[in-house]
């Protein structure tokens, strides 16, 4: 019995360490990616006129864009503007990040 409460409290104490350093996927975003993209995944008039090819984070965005499109543009980058992420964020970070993308779904 003593063997499963020591296993318990292990398991426990693994899962919340894992989970407070799993990357935070707002604060990527807001720290990278709000500038332009706009703190909810539209940009602002100015930015849009800037670069009309950013996109907005609309129902069409996500209908045509799967997790893993979404994930090869962060690591990839897009076009002249879009630069990619690899080199400056970790595969976890994207992923964190990629997710949180797939959040601003209106």
């Amino acid at each position: 019995m003593r063997s499963l409460v020591l296993f318990g409290l292990f398991a426990t104490l693994a899962a919340a360490r894992a989970a407070a350093q799993a990357p935070d996927g707002k604060a990527l975003f807001e720290a990278n990616c709000a500038k332009c993209h706009g703190s909810t995944g539209r940009p602002s008039p100015a930015i849009k006129k800037m670069f009309p090819e950013i996109p907005l984070y609309g129902e069409s965005f996500f209908a045509t864009r799967s997790d893993a499109d979404i994930l090869a543009v962060l690591t990839n980058g897009k076009g002249k503007n879009m630069k990619p992420w690899k080199d400056r964020l970790s595969a976890d970070e994207m992923t964190a990040l990629a997710r949180y993308i797939r959040s601003l779904r209106p």
